[in-house]
């Protein structure tokens, strides 16, 4: 079959760090080995903008959006547009891919990518409650943003039956794909670490949602209880702080290392230095990083939360309550098993992990997913209205209103693009001041109107680079 153009749209992307950003940049590498053109659309990171080509040949498109709140961009919704609608019709996109219900990107990307007539897939990474306020206007939101959506995937079963109830979607529209890894990068030490002492790693971003209050009340209850045992935690955020106190505070400066962000192509060296990982999510859709670490040889010890239990066998991973003391018996447990030699064997693990989980795998599933979602029909601007209005009177009048500006706006930067004091090719070199040229096909039915005794040339279907 005939490889597609896939837009992958989402705030979070490289250089930063996070299992959103990893999970698109190693599906649009296996994409683009199955034989499809991919291009990636996401805002400006420091010094990182315009279009960066990166080594495995992908097309990146850093926009100048502000952003506002943890890397996500300012929801604008008509600011998007005409940059959604150049680069969508620029590389002829098929399919518009989403990621993440937090990016305001992806929401606004798939829905100018509707108004101009192209199939789009949503991948929901997250978690979220029902009973806050953020979480239900956040729901809301997510619900609208769905109703046009093609098909929809999800990264575990648990949040599959989430989103099918944030979203009120049918069943029968989400799938599930889970994450994967490059197992090349997370492979056992060669040389195993000091045999006296236990190192127990923690990585990720350090925000409550990642139950740091817990860890930062776990770290000295066991420090006390094993003279022999050190933590290295990796990561950074805005509850980093409250560590470094802990650490200040029980005098733990000599068994407790904060080594901050690790780029991910560093982050196996750092799992491989130790032998039990943990992980004190509150909420976690498909937490990667207990597969990367559980690759590298590791004895995960976790929260039992979200989409946790579907990511390892029971016999590589020890789950508990999202408790301290849960926690702490849990960590006793595995470190038991560790000094009495009846964990797996690391390049066992590594083993399995490697033959269970690989982007080649997701990727050929996603494809999958694209081709079923071109199978369906494009609706009418009628039709995409009317599923506004069915899932909310008063949120839909605004949506509806959303989708008459847009479809505004479309019709007339659709047909004329005017340049001035710009002239391209050839068959402009006689143009004396200003060139009107098509970005796309004509209009169907368009039967001219150009200004009389006006010095202008149209090209047809001419390519804008």
């Amino acid at each position: 079959m005939e490889g597609l153009t896939v837009c992958l749209v989402s705030d979070y992307f490289c250089p930063n760090t996070g299992g959103v950003e990893s999970h698109i940049y190693h599906l649009a590498c296996c994409l683009m080995k199955l034989g499809h053109k991919v291009i990636v659309v996401t805002h400006t990171y420091g010094d990182r903008r315009g279009v960066v080509f990166l080594k495995n040949g992908v097309k990146v498109y850093y926009l100048p959006f502000i952003v506002f709140h943890e890397q996500c961009s300012l929801p604008t919704f008509f600011v998007t547009l005409p940059a959604a609608r150049f680069i969508l019709t620029r590389e002829r996109v098929n399919l518009v891919h989403g990621h993440s219900s937090l990016s305001t990107m992806a929401q606004e990307f798939m829905f100018h990518a509707k108004m101009l007539g192209i199939h789009t897939v949503f991948t929901d990474h997250s978690l979220f409650g029902f009973s806050d306020l953020a979480s239900i206007s956040g729901n809301k939101m997510l619900q609208f943003s769905l109703v046009n959506c093609d098909l929809v995937i999800c990264v575990s079963h648990t949040s599959k039956e989430n989103t099918v109830l944030r979203a009120k979607l049918p069943a029968n529209r989400v799938y599930v794909i889970p994450n994967a890894l490059d197992p090349d990068y997370f492979r056992p030490a060669q040389v195993q670490p000091d045999s006296s002492r236990i190192t127990i790693i923690v990585a990720g971003r350090m925000v409550y949602r990642k139950g740091v209050d817990l860890l930062a009340s776990v770290l000295p209850m066991v420090c006390s209880r094993h003279d022999y045992v050190d933590f290295i935690i990796a990561g950074d955020g805005p509850k980093r702080l409250l560590l470094e106190e802990t650490r200040e505070r029980h005098s733990l400066q000599e068994r407790l290392r904060l080594i901050g962000n690790v780029p991910h192509d560093r982050m196996g060296q750092v799992l491989a230095c130790g032998q039990i990982f943990l992980n004190t999510s509150l909420t976690e859709a498909f937490c990667t990083t207990i597969l990367e670490a559980a690759s590298c040889g590791l004895h995960v010890v976790s929260t039992n939360v979200g989409g946790i239990p579907e990511v390892l066998p029971s016999d590589l991973i020890t789950l508990t309550d999202p408790s301290v003391q849960g926690i702490v018996d849990a960590l006793d447990s595995a470190i038991e098993r560790y000094w009495a030699r009846s964990l797996p064997d690391p390049m066992e693990v590594h083993e399995r992990i490697r033959n269970m989980y690989s982007w080649a795998d997701v990727a050929e599933r996603t494809e999958h997913v694209y081709f079923d979602a071109l199978k369906r029909g494009i609706d009418s601007h009628v039709i995409i209205i009317q599923k506004y209005l069915q899932n909310g009177y008063l949120f839909g009048v605004l949506i509806e209103r959303s989708v008459c500006r847009d479809e505004t706006v479309l019709s007339r930067i659709s047909q004329w693009t005017v340049e001035l004091g710009k002239i391209h090719g050839n068959q402009l070199q006689n143009a004396q001041s200003t060139a009107i040229v098509w970005i796309t096909q004509p209009p169907a039915g368009y039967k001219g109107g150009l200004p009389k005794n006006s010095n202008v040339t149209i090209l047809k279907n001419q390519n804008p680079e």
